[in-house]
């Protein structure tokens, strides 16, 4: 497993052309399912206006085909539009222009802040033009076009927000920030996307002049789970443009992250499906295929200097480190993922195991301080109240016998979980003869195990830690009386008539 995962590593710089090649797939999208559509249109993934990661960064800092402004952070699997500073502007667009009718894009993201309320938000744009910067959530005002926007904070007071807004633009119109672009816009859905346990999702259709925007809330892993949010028919948007996303906070804030923007290419039933070679021109194919020879006869040097330095290790693909490995072995299969995730959870099974056994012992040695204390402060009770001696030590000792007693048994039984879990290991370190069911249901059974030690263990800690009240002194004995009760009152009487005798005296 260490040397697949070594070489599935040497294989990360292929990873995204692969992962271009895997995402156009043609398939029904859930926009056209819900309207009922006769038929389906083509989808073809534009990998020109799309961005995943990871290494979605090259080493330059540029997003392929896109590019950033503002305050625009491009990372390895994100792009992080605004930071939770106040007063932030950033977005992305595509370098080039669209150059089909109908589309369709998916976008995941993330907003996040630790504010109740957030602000300013988030867009997305189909503008003919690039609106870089400007006052409309980072982007510029007065586009040609149709924006997505996803508003935080509510302007206008009518607790409406966080909601969706569809709001179009022929180039003229400033956006009504006070009201929300209430007055503006062409459809809205309220839906909250701050602080989602999963990224959210948006899928905008673009088809026959009618825009569908669907919403994944980011309340489950489920990336088709889409609910209905706007729709709007009629709309005549550019033939030709740029897609967008940008983002801008004010006095509060929030970190605006987008995952992924994939881009669809949608073809009407009975016109012709686009060829992939039809759009590349054939300047761009040759360039492509001379650094394509280039970098492969670049791979046959270093593969034979590599050898020649390296004698004892050919024929052995296993054993190469470096960029040189077996085409067979590159891509791990699942049965091998398989393996590999279940050696890892073993692995930090095992270490959570150890951690309890030392927790174990440590209880253990105080458990064994606590009986040494308790044995010397009988044996000192008894040196020095020898009439007491047997009644004091035998209600401790019947106390520190039923106490014993106590935490054996809770060992035993913290003892029995660990071996139980440890059984279960055994069990799951042969998948082969189990199946992916059987070492699920073994993983689980290790998990309510490791619960009740845990929970066994805490509670022998709280039962056996040391009382911070101090112990109570032995009672004394009563001290004989050196005065009688006659001469008690004798002596009361006396004083009674002296004290008399004075008065009458004055």
């Amino acid at each position: 497993c260490a040397s697949r995962r070594r070489l599935a590593k040497m294989a990360a710089p292929f990873t995204p052309l692969v992962l271009l090649l895997a995402l156009g797939r043609p398939a029904l999208s859930g926009a056209q399912a819900t309207e009922g559509a006769a038929a389906a249109p083509h989808r073809r993934f534009e990998y020109k206006y799309s961005f995943k990661g990871p290494h979605l960064v090259q080493a330059d800092g540029t997003v392929p085909f896109w590019v950033h402004t503002g305050n625009a952070i491009p990372s390895a699997d994100q792009i992080r539009i605004t930071t939770s500073l106040k007063s932030q502007k950033g977005s992305v667009w595509t370098k080039t222009k669209s150059i089909f009718e109908y589309w369709e894009v998916e976008v995941t993201f993330r907003v996040t802040g630790r504010g109740r309320i957030g602000a300013d938000g988030l867009a997305i744009w189909f503008t003919e033009e690039q609106g870089l910067e400007g006052p409309v959530f980072g982007a510029a005002d007065k586009w040609n076009g149709v924006g997505i926007f996803f508003d935080s904070f509510d302007n206008d007071g009518k607790k409406n927000n966080p909601g969706v807004i569809v709001v179009g633009n022929n180039g003229k119109l400033l956006y009504d920030h006070q009201n929300d672009g209430s007055t503006q816009a062409l459809a809205t859905c309220q839906r909250d996307f701050r602080n989602k346990p999963y990224p959210v999702r948006v899928k905008i259709t673009y088809y026959q002049k009618m825009l569908t925007v669907l919403v994944n809330n980011g309340f489950t892993p489920d990336k088709e789970d889409y609910e209905f949010c706007a729709k709007v028919e009629d709309m005549v948007l550019p033939s030709q443009g740029y897609f967008g996303i940008s983002a801008a906070t004010g006095g509060l804030a929030d970190d605006h992250d987008v995952l992924s923007f994939l881009t669809f290419q949608l073809t009407e039933p009975g016109k012709e499906a686009p060829t992939p070679d039809s759009e590349i021109p054939q300047k761009d194919k040759e360039k492509y295929q001379e650094e394509f020879e280039h970098f492969q006869q670049e791979l046959d040097k270093k593969k034979e200097e590599f050898q020649r330095e390296h004698p004892d290790v050919q024929g052995q693909p296993g054993k190469l480190f470096g960029l040189f490995f077996n085409s067979d072995d590159v891509f791990e299969t699942v049965s091998d993922r398989e393996l590999r995730q279940i050696f890892e959870g073993q692995n930090r099974i095992h270490l959570e195991i150890k951690q309890l056994n030392r927790q174990l012992d440590m209880i253990l040695d105080e458990q064994r301080k606590y009986v040494s204390a308790v044995t010397e402060e009988i044996a000192k009770r008894g040196a020095g109240f020898p009439g007491q001696q047997g009644q004091v030590s035998q209600q401790e000792i019947e106390t520190v016998v039923k106490t014993q007693e106590e935490v054996i048994r809770q060992v035993k039984e913290i003892r029995n979980s660990v071996t139980d879990a440890l059984r279960s290991i055994s069990g799951a370190q042969h998948p082969g003869s189990a199946g992916v069911y059987e070492t699920t249901q073994h993983f689980n059974d290790i998990k309510e195990h490791l619960h009740i030690v845990k929970r066994d263990i805490e509670h022998l800690v709280q039962r056996n830690t040391p009382s911070s009240e101090k112990q109570k002194c032995p009672e004394l004995p009563p001290f004989p009386s050196c005065l009688s009760t006659v001469h008690f009152f004798i002596f009361v009487a006396a004083q009674t008539v002296l004290f008399i005798g004075y008065v009458m005296y004055r």
